[in-house]
């Protein structure tokens, strides 16, 4: 009997293997995950002075946005313009589509300029468009963040551009229509990739040297540089070539 009770042991053991399907992935545990998002923001040389807890997502630099449900990249890159560590896959870099919610449509004007300093950058593998239909990457819109914060943008994930981009419209509306457009392509930058300029944190693009009229340079909202700078061009054309 004792044997009898063995054999059923050992063949419930081998339908219980044959029945776990090894390839599905299970979906992670979102504080393990958040804790997993917070270390990787750690390893780009942020301090916990630096980062502020936002709910569903942690806020670094004062408008980079980290989802705590996002992919972390599974290795640190080992390379100056800095970066996040994770960029738009070759394929979703040639077709970045941006959504205008509604509220936000008043700046649709800052929005279209934004997307075109991006364009003309001479970078040969991004290309991003505004569009109006049900499929998007991002999406663009109004958020009251407070005074002082002009916008946000959301780091990119699993080969994906980060998929928000926040306006605080009210705080910038009295800003200059160049200055509006600069929030916005910074903000863009951020979703693309690119960290501030003139911070220590993230990781160094090769070859780039301080920049003091960097686009992506931080804490300059409504008296930043206007356009890209010919190392901003380079930086993004180093990322997508």
């Amino acid at each position: 009997m004792k044997k009898h009770f063995q054999v059923i042991a050992a063949l419930m053991l081998i339908l219980s293997a044959c029945g776990k399907n090894t390839d599905t992935p299970v979906n992670p545990d979102p504080q393990s995950n958040a804790d997993k998002v917070l270390a990787f923001i750690h390893s780009m040389g942020y301090t916990a002075g630096s980062i502020v807890d936002n709910g569903d997502a942690y806020i670094v630099a004062g408008d980079v946005r980290f989802p705590k449900n996002m992919q972390v990249p599974d290795s640190k890159a080992n390379t100056e313009q800095r970066w996040t560590g994770s960029k738009i896959s070759v394929a979703n870099a040639l077709n970045v589509r941006i959504k205008i919610d509604p509220s936000i449509s008043v700046m649709s004007a800052e929005i279209n300029g934004a997307v075109n300093l991006w364009n003309t950058a001479g970078a040969p593998g991004l290309h991003i468009s505004v569009v109006t239909g049900a499929a998007y990457d991002i999406l663009i819109k109004d958020t009251n963040l407070g005074t002082g914060i002009c916008g946000q943008g959301t780091f990119p994930s699993g080969g994906a551009a980060g998929a928000l981009i926040q306006i605080n419209k009210s705080f910038i509306t009295g800003n200059s229509f160049a200055q509006r457009q600069r929030t916005i392509a910074h903000e863009i930058g951020h979703n693309i990739s690119l960290m501030h300029t003139n911070e220590a944190g993230g990781l160094l693009i090769p070859g780039s040297q301080p920049d003091l009229i960097s686009l992506m340079n931080g804490g300059q909202c409504n008296s930043g540089a206007t356009t890209l700078s010919p190392k901003d061009k380079n930086a993004v054309k180093w990322l997508y070539p």
